[in-house]
């Protein structure tokens, strides 16, 4: 069981900058996010578009934000609990008990959902027989790239994560490119390397193609593909990558007792609680009247939720303000040295 202050729900730089808000008032916590790595929207739907709206950063893109945001939190030491989402919650006493789909389990004194617009599932292949192969031949995302050198891949799709891994693994591997379309969404210049490379016999490009089936036992061994107009082919893969963008889904949190409007949850305005004692929400995931949904609003919320917590965390104690630019006890958990 792990106990701590507070659990954030979601990394996305709402719950990011909370943990430092957190921190700064001396409360620990624990983030647990349904994706691979921190960030967000951030990372998954625009890491190298630009941002124009962060306050005294002219211009930032998703990554360089979130990086940003996870060396301020550093001094911290928060502990992450990826590819994990929470699906039990249960009061015990005055705290939660929180369990995660990984079988983690937190005792918390206070609750920040800071999920964007719900936990972020891939889009996955409507072929039935692809599940059997999840995990291991078939995947939605990269984490060890490694593993497809000299093989075979299979990559479904036409947005940027399709075209930079069809361009990134070409240089180890031989790659298939597949998408149902003969125009792509990624970036232009990724489009145009796409079929630079399909001309030098270095991938090999498939447009107005769909998957119709996927054959092997254990491994996958090969991919049935079928244009438009009814011509197919059989294409040999040793791993198959699907790249269809994100689905976002409230998931558990439907269960949880929350007023929920619009598949966003209602707060107050004071510090974001929801009507259960004890749980926040903020970011893109809450709803009140004026609701803007801005990262920079998000930011707002987080500080405010923080110190709302402290209240369940310390039942004891009374939260000063402090300023950060005056306060020793602030700048001592910040690591600042004078």
């Amino acid at each position: 069981m792990n106990k701590t202050d507070v659990l954030i729900i979601g990394a996305g730089p709402t719950g990011l900058f909370s943990a430092h808000q957190l921190g700064i008032i001396g409360l620990q916590c624990e983030i647990v996010d349904n994706l691979d790595k921190a960030g967000g929207q951030c990372i998954e739907l625009y890491p190298d578009k630009p941002i124009y709206d962060i306050p005294a950063v002219p211009e930032c893109t998703g990554e360089e934000l979130t990086n940003n945001l996870l060396e301020q939190i550093k001094p911290f030491n928060v502990k992450f609990h990826l590819n994990e989402r929470v699906e039990e919650l249960k009061k015990v006493e005055k705290r939660w008990h929180v369990k995660t789909s990984g079988n983690q389990k937190f005792d918390v004194a206070a609750i920040i959902i800071a999920g964007g617009v719900g936990s972020f599932e891939p889009r996955k292949f409507p072929v039935k027989e692809c599940e059997k192969f999840e995990g291991s031949s078939l995947f939605y995302s990269i984490k060890d790239k490694t593993i497809f050198n000299d093989k075979t891949i299979s990559i479904f799709g036409g947005g940027d994560s399709a075209l930079d891994w069809a361009i990134e693994l070409s240089n180890t591997s031989k790659v298939n490119l597949i998408h149902r379309r003969e125009g792509f969404s990624g970036a232009e210049s990724s489009v145009q390397k796409v079929k630079e490379l399909n001309d030098q016999g270095k991938l090999n490009l498939y447009t107005k193609y769909q998957m119709e089936s996927v054959i092997g036992d254990n491994q996958i061994g090969s991919v049935k593909i079928k244009h438009d107009e009814g011509e197919t082919k059989k294409l040999q893969s040793d791993y198959v990558l699907g790249f269809f963008g994100l689905i976002m889904q409230l998931g558990p949190i439907l269960k949880w007792g929350l007023n929920i409007n619009k598949k966003t949850v209602e707060v107050n305005t004071e510090n974001f609680e929801t009507n259960v004692d004890g749980i926040f929400a903020i970011g893109d995931i809450c709803s009140y009247p004026g609701k803007l949904k801005l990262i920079l609003s998000g930011f707002h919320e987080g500080a405010l939720a923080a110190r709302g917590c402290f209240k369940y965390a310390r039942p004891d104690e009374k939260l000063r303000f402090e300023f950060t630019t005056t306060s020793k006890a602030a700048q001592e958990r910040l690591g600042v040295k004078k």
